[in-house]
């Protein structure tokens, strides 16, 4: 198979010979061999790379989760990199001026929460204003581009991690997702999307037979983005979501949790393609960095029978019942609110959960998923 940036460096390059370029990307944007799509786009004769543009993390990876990233010069190419993880998300006039045509190369993991997608949807916004030429460089959905699961967000929680009406795991690439941000959210700008050859959207990443690059410093492996459109949900509370361990959004814990107990109810639901195995962990940073807590590997087992989304509700309600005066939701700002709104897309999740009903809430996800499925569809480039 060949992914987008590799297709358009074989057929369309003379196309935008002359043009001023700009590329959001970061060390993701590689081809089939690994090359740097900023090194491919600088070096090659017919193209003038003069701008460069920095989602979360950076275009080199090196930023922590919703830490800030600066603007600055890349000293590799000497092109300027704007961020758009810094004072602004959306960029300016300024920061477009330098070119003609913007394009994304970005490794998205097919959960709603991961802030690429409106990285892209916000360029897009820019692009049409600003009469700019918008052109998507297609990647695989490395968690297959078949299962969708989840509810649509809500329009009073949506926020950065959360900007449209998709569920929790999406089931499409950047491509199809930026036809459908136009097309259906208005983001109306002058759109080109190169598709891949040869991709099945039961694909897997790593049945591409492509490098696995990490889109971000916690972004381990693919079971762990199989596991994360339900597992993220625990960033929302006080429970440690494994940031700071090998295994984060695999491993499920806190202090006062007692791992045995947790593993062996979790596993009697038998719930399809995961079991959970107890452990015990020190986080190096974020929530109960350098306190030994206890709690669970959730292993996958059989990836395509894996529902993420009730995996990770299952996990949560479970605790939240067997730890109800220790378990949180955590609030966070100066006009608090409560980041598993956000993340979850609904606030009437949070009291379901405290009073046993996630499955009601799962309930109405289907009816939410197969009316998304339809919404879709038209824009499918891989049938």
């Amino acid at each position: 198979m060949k992914i987008g940036l590799d297709v358009f460096f074989e057929k369309n390059v003379s196309e935008y010979k002359g043009k001023r370029l700009g590329l959001v990307t970061n060390m993701t944007g590689v081809n089939h061999k690994l090359i740097p799509a900023i090194d491919l786009f600088h070096e090659h004769p017919d193209l003038h790379l003069t701008a460069l543009y920095g989602p979360e993390h950076g275009i080199r990876g090196s930023a922590k989760e919703g830490e800030g990233v600066d603007s600055f010069v890349d000293p590799y190419t000497n092109v300027p990199v704007y961020s758009l993880y810094g004072t602004s998300k959306k960029p300016s006039k300024d920061m477009l001026d330098p070119v003609d045509v913007v394009f994304f190369d970005l490794q998205d993991i097919g959960a709603r929460y991961y802030t690429y997608i409106y990285t892209m949807a916000y360029m897009m916004e820019a692009c049409a204003e600003h009469g700019k030429k918008f052109v998507v460089l297609d990647r695989p959905n490395p968690i297959s581009g078949t299962a969708v699961e989840g509810n649509l967000v809500e329009e009073d929680v949506r926020s950065f991690v959360g900007l449209y009406p998709i569920p929790n795991r999406h089931g499409m690439t950047v491509g199809e997702l930026s036809l459908l941000y136009k097309h259906e959210f208005g983001l109306n700008c002058n759109l080109a999307v190169i598709p891949m050859e040869g991709w099945n959207r039961e694909q897997y990443y790593d049945e591409t037979g492509l490098f696995w690059v990490p889109p971000s410093p916690n972004t381990t492996s693919i079971d762990m983005a199989a596991l994360y459109p339900g597992t993220c949900l625990v960033e929302g509370t006080n429970l440690s979501e494994g940031r700071g361990t090998t295994r984060p959004f695999e491993y499920v814990g806190a202090p006062f949790i007692d791992g045995y107990r947790l593993a062996k109810a979790f596993n009697e639901k038998q719930l399809p393609g995961v079991v959970a195995r107890p452990i015990t962990f020190v986080p190096t940073y974020s929530k109960h960095k350098d306190a030994a807590c206890e709690g669970v590997q959730i292993h996958v087992v059989d990836r395509r029978k894996v529902h993420s989304l009730k995996t990770g509700l299952t996990l949560i309600e479970m605790i939240a019942n067997m730890y109800q005066n220790d378990f949180q939701f955590v609030q966070y700002g100066e006009n608090p609110r409560y980041m598993f709104d956000l993340l979850a897309g609904s606030k009437q999740l949070r009291d379901q959960i405290r009073n046993g009903q996630t499955q009601a809430f799962l309930d109405h996800c289907a009816e939410q998923t197969e009316a998304f499925n339809i919404r879709r569809n038209p824009y499918l480039l891989y049938k």
